[in-house]
């Protein structure tokens, strides 16, 4: 299973805290990667955010991936399932 997830941080709640979650993000980005959980990760572009894109096993995985997320208490997330548009074999 797929996930895009665009996530932004939430300025309102700058703090040390988030500063140092924050700089936990590229190693946690970097271990997921290492094991397969993670495809690709981008900044977007003047934005305090990115946007990952998670290959998982199940939604609970998902989930438990992205609340271990150092910023998880810091952003807000959009989330969307990604479905495979492979070219289906044409029936005859």
């Amino acid at each position: 299973m797929k996930f895009l997830v665009l996530w932004r941080l939430e300025l309102s709640l700058l703090s040390r805290e988030m500063a140092q979650a924050v700089a936990r993000m590229s190693e946690y980005g970097a271990a997921l990667e290492n094991e397969g959980r993670l495809i690709s990760r981008y900044h977007v572009v003047g934005a305090h955010g990115g946007a990952w894109i998670y290959d998982v096993e199940s939604h609970e995985q998902f989930e438990q991936l992205l609340a271990r997320s150092p910023i998880f208490n810091f952003a807000r997330y959009d989330i969307y399932p990604l479905a495979d548009m492979t070219a289906l074999p044409k029936e005859r």
